[in-house]
């Protein structure tokens, strides 16, 4: 009989894993079914080009649609998966229909953390995740739109630097003391508040909203410090909750995601989890990631198809992220979580430096503004577990490796 790899989920991660299915030699059923009406599309620019209008749907697509053709995979849309049945090996959908698997991969994503705000109705707050959110955001700003934003995460501060390129004003709110609290450290976090101040965004740190009341065709926010703020969008970007309840309710141990090993297979052999919603051994950093990003998804899949394949390999990639803001580009290599010194290479007031992150005199991470020979550098040599002289690091007129 013919086998048949099913796929839930319809992001990076899927479509990598329709893709690499193929390039393994799985020639048998590849069925992919996704809760969204879009074929896989990028994520990253929806915050960015598209918003502003410089990159249509069409060019979003991850894969030509013919490449699922070639490889004969079955793509559902609009088919929502409510169950696994592990013990029949079947999905169940939201139409009634089941559908059997050999192999399962799970890459359901993440959600948006929910925003509740007294006074101001669920469906006036926007969140960023899908092509539809986008579209939605979109729609409403336009040149003199005040936007609030909550969150000054990278979402935030991308959407920020977007609605002022689209002429409307922008005003940040950050619970924390600084922006980029949670992923970076206290001089990129000042680097990034100058940066969208001199652009005129409003960032305020430290600033929760309270309640919100209706203010003719707007809204005025009043934060707990009992300051108001005028705006008539609001964006919520607090986070993301991992996909795992359909894992959880088959029975799949999960703990901030779903568990896997190194090769991404869950604690059913017949299941794997790949992408935002997975929970993952690393070596490097001794310790097991959760990690939200494309690499992350696509690297994962890839590893999945080759243990479906019969040709396992161990996933340890390093982390790396990216971020666009205005004209400057973020790149980041490694996690920084436990570093113990900062070295700076490069001046932070040309916009053009890299902060590289120490650990006991071992480099474990580097942000990289606008210096992208300094992220390909960390990404070769993180992993070698290199002690760099933080002297050399910071002279620029030096190979520091």
């Amino acid at each position: 009989m013919t086998r048949s790899v099913v796929i839930i989920g319809g992001g990076h991660a899927a479509a990598e894993a329709v893709i690499a299915l193929y390039q393994m030699g799985w020639r048998e059923n590849i069925v992919m079914l996704s809760d969204e009406a879009h074929l896989p599309y990028q994520r990253p620019p929806l915050s960015k080009a598209f918003l502003k209008g410089d990159l249509d749907a069409a060019k979003l697509a991850i894969k030509n649609p013919a490449m699922y053709e070639k490889v004969a995979a079955d793509m559902r849309l609009n088919t929502r998966v409510i169950n696994i049945d592990r013990q029949q090996q079947q999905v169940v959908t939201d139409s009634g229909e089941r559908v059997a698997y050999d192999f399962l991969i799970i890459a359901t994503g993440t959600r948006p953390r929910l925003l509740q705000v007294p006074g101001l109705p669920d469906d006036n707050v926007h969140y960023l995740r899908t092509l539809d959110d986008a579209d939605g955001i979109r729609a409403e700003i336009q040149p003199g739109t005040r936007v609030l934003l909550v969150g000054a995460g990278y979402i935030g501060l991308e959407l920020a630097a977007s609605a002022i390129n689209m002429g409307a004003s922008a005003t940040v709110l950050e619970a924390a003391p600084r922006v980029l609290a949670r992923v970076t450290c206290e001089i990129m976090s000042d680097f990034y508040t100058h940066l969208h101040r001199s652009r005129g965004v409003d960032v305020r740190v430290a600033a929760m909203l309270d309640t919100v009341r209706a203010d003719g065709d707007g809204w005025i926010a009043t934060l707990k410090d009992g300051s108001e703020i005028g705006f008539d969008v609001l964006v919520a970007g607090i986070g993301v909750l991992p996909n795992v309840e359909l894992a959880q309710a088959a029975g799949l141990q999960c703990d901030n995601g779903i568990l896997v090993d190194e090769t991404t297979v869950t604690s059913d052999p017949k299941v794997f989890a790949i992408g935002d919603c997975c929970n993952h051994p690393n070596h490097l950093y001794g310790t097991r990631l959760r990690l939200e990003s494309v690499p992350n998804a696509n690297d994962q899949a890839k590893v999945a198809a080759a243990s479906i394949a019969g040709k396992p390999v161990a996933y340890d990639a390093l982390p790396w992220f990216w971020s666009d803001q205005y004209d400057t580009k973020l790149q980041t290599a490694g996690l920084s979580t436990g570093y113990d010194q900062t070295v700076v290479r490069g001046d932070i007031s040309s916009g053009a430096f890299a902060v590289f992150y120490l650990q006991e005199g071992r480099l474990i991470a580097v942000d990289a503004v606008n210096s992208p020979a300094d992220f390909m550098m960390a990404r070769r040599h993180i992993p070698a577990g290199i002690s760099p002289d933080p002297a050399v690091l910071a002279d620029t007129e030096q190979a520091w490796c």
